[in-house]
């Protein structure tokens, strides 16, 4: 299992947690919601018997649909929140990693995009000083041949890096590779944190 494997899996594990929390919470909430609208049809639907038992009927159908309704968009906020949740842990561990680990992914990850060898790399202000160096040199080990080079720009990213070969950029930031990679992950990460 690769770093990234086990910081998916960690923040997998965390949010299910954090899932089931607010899950339990979410399905005490409805069936509050529910009773108190069943209770509140019971009353009603009582009082209104001698107009008319169909029209207390059609008012306890009403509420109960409401309830449900209620109880599944609860539901679904839930869901939204909590992949919300799952991918911002994602992008904050992947920018949190241990210094060596950060600058070997980064150089991985730069090695890997490049398709000239030549291309500049461009990182946050952060990183250019505190890592920039070292990610060049590392990537062009990886390369074999490769000469990279560290641009003098810096970009307003959290993580990553985006490579520069005149007008073409290709960018490794990481908000946009945990982007990109969301539409294909949102249902497995759905299924692990909801039992889906």
């Amino acid at each position: 299992m690769n770093g990234i494997q086990a910081i998916t899996a960690q923040i997998i594990a965390d949010a299910q947690t954090e899932a089931d929390r607010i899950l339990a919470q979410a399905r005490a909430r409805a069936k509050e919601c529910l009773s108190a609208y069943q209770e509140q049809a019971y009353i009603q639907s009582t009082a209104l018997l001698e107009r008319s038992e169909r029209e207390s009927a059609l008012r306890e159908e009403r509420l109960s649909h409401a309830a449900i309704l209620a109880a599944r968009n609860l539901r679904l906020s839930t869901e939204q929140e909590m992949r919300e949740r799952a991918f911002a842990a994602a992008l904050k561990q992947l920018s949190e990693l241990p210094d060596g680990e950060y600058v070997g992914l980064l150089a991985g990850l730069a090695a890997k995009a490049s398709s000239t060898g030549r291309e500049e790399v461009i990182l946050s202000q952060k990183d250019r000083a505190r890592y920039g160096k070292q990610v060049v040199t590392q990537a062009n080990e990886r390369l074999g041949d490769g000469h990279l080079t560290l641009s003098v720009q810096t970009r307003p990213i959290r993580g990553g890096f985006i490579l520069v070969d005149g007008p073409v950029e290709v960018n490794c930031a990481f908000e946009a590779m945990v982007r990109a990679q969301r539409e294909q992950l949102e249902k497995p990460v759905a299924e692990i944190l909801f039992q889906k």
